[in-house]
């Protein structure tokens, strides 16, 4: 069953997070979730501004920590620019920002994604590229207060998908604390998934579409918007176009957004592909799949997919790929999207989603009558 959620219509706010306005319902409360805008809830330094809010995730205290783009900050007002890497409570409160160029790291020249691990640790990845020329190729590890610790990679060093020390325009990190381990989505010019030993930075294996061994020096032909990116049958392109999103499940599968293929799939840890399913396969954009979550129930039964060209949320069962439900729209009031990116759920079910022209954080807060949202 596939139904659109809707709210009413508001007036943009730049850098908001989802206004207080009416429920955000699903088709019944017994099968689907169903959420509540809330308004203004995290407070910044007075005067700070913000750019392109490019990633959000949420660490075992339930803080959510934000990755935003100084440099896309309007030169008259950067001077005002926030760090690049913000800390709240639940409640809205900041608790500290840092981040940027320094010494004995690369800094990327396009921050991309976030994630914090269990010990606190942060990671940072940033997907700048050119044929040819220098990249964002190394993934950075900070501890919680900003202290650097280790960076894996080398700007520019980036020999290709066969390359088992650097990274090439990654998009986005899932750290596996039980193993070890730490997942990149090494999407943008790579089409592969790569994992590495959290704690030596020593790579271990990796992987491309359908579980097979990352392609080499075959790029995929380039997207036309408006021109259907995969045939409208059938189990698409062999290999990765567009590696977005990667997250690990409680029961160890992987699941990973294939964005310009329109599809998420899953693998074991070992990389094994397990299945797949389309995302608004052939709709008017062809760059779907982005970030990628799960409901922090149990058994984790909701898949929650943002579809970055077509500017909504999607929500599956997770362990059938099924679709139920998809939230928003295009456009800027509360409740709809413009460019939603990656995206993070806390303990209690709230959906944290950065959207980059939007600029803004937006989140979703479970019903509390809805025990669907909550179980």
């Amino acid at each position: 069953m596939r139904r659109r959620f809707s709210v009413p219509r508001m007036a943009s706010i730049a850098f908001i997070f989802l206004m207080n306005a009416a429920t955000v319902a699903g088709a019944a409360a017994h099968e689907l979730p169903s959420f509540v805008p809330e308004l203004g809830w995290a407070h910044l330094p007075n005067g700070s501004a913000i750019g392109e809010v490019s990633a959000v995730t949420v660490d075992r205290h339930d803080n959510v920590w934000v990755l935003q783009r100084p440099r896309s900050i309007a030169a008259a007002d950067r001077a005002r620019a926030a760090p690049p890497i913000l800390e709240f409570d639940r409640s809205g409160n900041f608790i500290r920002g840092f981040g940027g160029p320094g010494d004995g790291y690369d800094w990327p020249s396009v921050e991309h994604s976030i994630a914090v691990d269990g010990k606190g640790r942060v990671w940072i990845a940033g997907n700048f590229r050119t044929p040819g020329g220098p990249g964002d190729d190394m993934l950075l590890t900070f501890s919680g207060n900003g202290h650097f610790l280790r960076q894996i990679g080398r700007r520019g060093a980036s020999a290709g998908d066969t390359d088992t020390s650097n990274l090439h325009g990654p998009a986005d990190i899932f750290v596996d604390d039980a193993a070890r381990e730490v997942y990149v989505a090494d999407g943008y010019a790579n089409r592969r998934v790569i994992v590495f030993d959290s704690e030596t930075g020593a790579f271990k294996r990796m992987w491309g579409a359908f579980g097979t061994v990352p392609p080499v020096g075959v790029a995929p032909p380039p997207r036309v918007e408006g021109v259907p990116a995969v045939p409208e049958t059938g189990d698409g392109p062999r290999d990765f176009n567009g590696v977005h999103g990667v997250r690990l499940s409680k029961d160890g599968l992987v699941y990973v957004s294939d964005r310009n293929n329109q599809r998420i799939q899953v693998f074991t840890r070992a990389g094994k592909y397990v299945r797949q399913a389309f995302v608004d396969r052939n709709m008017r954009s062809g760059t779907t799949a982005s970030g990628i979550a799960f409901s922090p129930d149990r058994r984790q039964r909701y898949l929650y997919v943002a579809d970055f060209g077509n500017a909504h949320i999607l929500v599956f069962e997770r362990t059938t790929l099924r679709l139920l439900e998809t939230i928003g729209g295009s456009g800027t009031a509360s409740g709809e999207f413009r460019g939603p990116h990656l995206i993070a759920t806390d303990s209690k079910g709230i959906i944290y989603i950065a959207e980059v022209q939007g600029r803004r954080l937006q989140r979703l807060i479970p019903d509390a009558n809805d025990r669907a949202a909550s179980r």
